[in-house]
């Protein structure tokens, strides 16, 4: 395994996604905010404190914690972690994981309830599995993360795009957080991208105006053409939440993205002491990063 030069990288990356949840919580599922939005806010669909997270740090949060315990991808464990922090907060959480924690609660089999989830719900390509998946890119450097990031998102959502979007920024945060530069990055998922429909979309992402929607494809498009734009962590997020729609997912996506390449050095310090749950932020992105140096 790849040693990653720089832990400044691997803290960036999940320390951004939970920013730009925070950041983008407050104002999802409505317009774009028509002003930059540099502060944290309380409210929101859910009540939540200025700050304070979605599902989508937290699924991450539960994937970090359990790759540095198991030192791998452990499908088992990864979803224990979930559902249980799904029992404390099952409002935060998006439609397609929400079906799925359900069934494994009613003891639905780990393998069975994506299929019962995208059967019911008549598809399962919303961006769940690619919100969570930045974890898998600080952990792994090689072939495994195209590998692992596809079996974690089939966990929870049958559709291949939503998995191939996960590999693809999975693949962009593993490679930034080893030192490669931006452009470098999304290059090698192009090519690593065997999905024809996720290719065509990323590979020529500034052919097409960005959509904030529940879409895996969507938002990972809208993700991925403000961090390819933004000059800074900060002009990254804000331009994500800016977008409107479901503002908590891209910008913790580009969060993801734009903490993996620029590092924690680079980001406002009042929002990284902003978080109320930070210190499970930096103790997962610590345990990761050590588990990953192994």
């Amino acid at each position: 395994m790849t040693f990653i030069l720089d832990i400044l990288h691997a803290t960036g990356a999940l320390a951004g996604l939970a920013i730009g949840d925070a950041l983008g919580a407050p104002f999802e599922g409505g317009p774009p905010p028509g002003r930059p939005v540099r502060t944290f806010y309380a409210g929101g669909r859910n009540p939540r404190k200025a700050g304070e997270f979605t599902d989508d740090t937290l699924q991450a949060l539960a994937l970090a914690e359990s790759l540095a315990a198991c030192r791998g991808y452990c499908p088992e464990d990864f979803i224990a972690r979930m559902a249980r922090d799904y029992a404390l907060h099952r409002e935060w959480y998006g439609p397609t994981s929400s079906a799925f924690l359900s069934l494994v609660e009613g003891g639905s089999g780990l393998y069975e309830s994506a299929a019962l989830v995208h059967e019911r719900m008549g598809g399962s390509r919303s961006n769940g599995c690619v919100m969570r998946g930045p974890p898998i890119g600080i952990f792994y450097s090689g072939p495994e993360v195209e590998a692992v990031s596809l079996a974690c998102a089939a966990l929870t959502h049958a559709d291949p795009v939503a998995g191939a979007c996960s590999a693809f920024v999975n693949r962009m945060v593993s490679d930034m957080c080893r030192g490669s530069p931006r452009e470098k990055a999304y290059r090698r998922a192009c090519t690593r991208c065997r999905n024809r429909e996720v290719a065509s979309c990323l590979g020529e992402y500034r052919a097409f105006s960005p959509v904030p929607g529940i879409d895996a494809l969507e938002a990972t498009h809208a993700a991925l053409s403000v961090f390819m734009q933004a000059a800074r962590f900060d002009d990254c997020v804000v331009a994500a939440v800016g977008l409107g729609g479901d503002s908590d997912t891209v910008a913790a996506i580009a969060g993801a993205l734009a903490g993996a390449l620029h590092g924690t050095a680079r980001i406002p310090r009042e929002w990284l002491t902003g978080l109320p749950a930070g210190e499970r932020v930096f103790s997962a992105a610590w345990a990761l990063w050590a588990a990953a140096k192994e």
